[in-house]
């Protein structure tokens, strides 16, 4: 029996038989590593397995936790409350307008057609069709200018930092720009990493330059100039995770890290933003010393991408589809968000509202003496910044509200602040 089916029956046992209940948090792939005494790959096939079953469920930033299938729910006023929520304000999901699915179904069936493709397993690195157009794609968007063998594909970005935890090694500390990206955070602590926000400090500094804060701000050319300036001063290695590029508001396009850098900065990506959170496809570009320390390696990892969906991402790409999705994308979303911080606006006379560099974000800041579950009780997921001295602070997304939702969206808003 292989190991990840042991650690797959293992857990799924303890589901069923109540040993874990439905909202407990599972043991990190680090921690489960160590228990099960395998390697961080085979966990995460594990997972990934347990995941597509329904066992667990994946949350972003946070981690693995169990479903509630086969075992009775840990806290039934909790997931009492998680039902009352009818509209999701953090950006955790898409608009469903926004994203041609008969187009997509199309290239997952002509990928499906590919039988003897489909029958063996995917390479460690990700298949190199889909690499070179995605080395082309990132030439052409952000001036990242590297081979295809130096890129790394995986079902989202936390497998690819698990990735590069076990590549880097000999560095212990490393630094985020605040303290939001959760399971980031958590994938370096399991490695045994010193984690802080302090970046002068650090031997690994972690950053979204276009997304750096909740609230969307983007870094100035000046600020990333200082900081490659620095990392080749004091040998730093520079994670570029170039998250939510494709949205720009109140500031001019800026280039990445990797194109001002020289060789010291890893760059990671994701098509999740552009296409659909569920289609879990990212990538990163090792430096060439880390490239090599892969090709040592490469026997350690396997592939966590579904090979079938980059087969259909590198055609979606090769015509052309990808530019297009990403200029309507950013088109809607920055209209919808123009539109819902108008409408506060009319509706909050004393409230500070701006719209967050990247488009994205709303943040709002107003009286507040309601209780803070105010919101959730009127069916609003909101992500509250901040909340002292009778003010508080939301970062609002509206990107993935219906238009026609608005109004009972601002109502909802209205009634828990007020």
């Amino acid at each position: 029996m292989k190991k990840y089916t042991i650690i797959y029956n293992d857990i799924k046992r303890k589901i069923i038989s109540g040993e874990m209940q439905s909202g407990e948090k599972v043991l990190s792939i680090r921690k489960a590593a160590m228990l099960y005494n395998v390697s961080i790959t085979t966990v995460q096939n594990a997972y990934f397995d347990l995941c597509a079953d329904g066992y667990i469920i994946a949350h972003e930033k946070s981690g693995y936790y169990v479903s509630d299938i086969g075992s009775k729910p840990i806290n039934i006023v909790r997931d009492i409350e998680k039902s009352r929520v009818k509209y999701d304000l953090t950006g955790g999901i898409a608009d469903k307008d926004c994203f041609d699915f008969a187009l997509w179904q199309r290239y997952i069936k002509s990928a499906l057609r590919q039988k003897e493709r489909l029958l063996s397993y995917g390479e460690p690195q990700g298949e190199y069709d889909l690499r070179c157009a995605i080395a082309q794609y990132i030439k052409e968007k952000r001036n990242v200018i590297t081979s295809p063998d130096r890129i790394i594909i995986g079902a989202g970005v936390s497998p690819l930092l698990n990735i590069l935890c076990s590549l880097i090694g000999g560095r212990k500390s490393v630094s985020f720009p605040d303290k939001s990206f959760e399971q980031g955070m958590g994938i370096f602590n399991d490695f045994g990493y010193d984690v802080h926000t302090r970046y002068k400090d650090a031997d690994i500094i972690y950053v979204s330059p276009s997304h750096m804060t909740r609230w969307g701000d983007v870094m100035p050319i000046k600020r990333r100039l200082e900081l490659v300036s620095y990392s080749h001063r004091n040998n730093s290695l520079v994670i570029e995770d170039d998250y939510e590029n494709e949205f720009l508001y109140n500031v001019k396009p800026t280039p990445s890290l990797y194109a001002l850098g020289k060789g010291n900065i890893v760059y990671i990506g994701s098509f999740s933003a552009m296409l659909l959170p569920g289609i879990r496809i990212s990538f990163m570009v090792l430096t060439d010393k880390l490239k090599e320390e892969f090709d040592k390696n490469a026997a350690r990892y396997a592939q966590t991408a579904s090979k079938t969906e980059q087969i259909a991402l590198c055609n979606y790409i090769r015509d052309g589809h990808i530019k297009s999705q990403t200029r309507k994308i950013s088109r809607v979303y920055t209209a919808k968000t123009k539109k819902f911080a108008q409408l506060l606006k009319a509706n909050l006379n004393n409230a500070e509202i701006e719209i967050g560099e990247n488009t994205l974000q709303i943040i709002l800041t107003a009286k507040f003496t309601n209780d803070i579950d105010s919101f959730e009780k009127n069916g609003l997921k909101v992500f509250v910044e901040k909340y002292e001295d009778n003010e508080i602070k939301l970062v609002i997304s509206p990107s993935g509200i219906p238009y026609d939702k608005f109004d009972d969206v601002i109502a909802r808003l209205l009634s828990s602040i007020k």
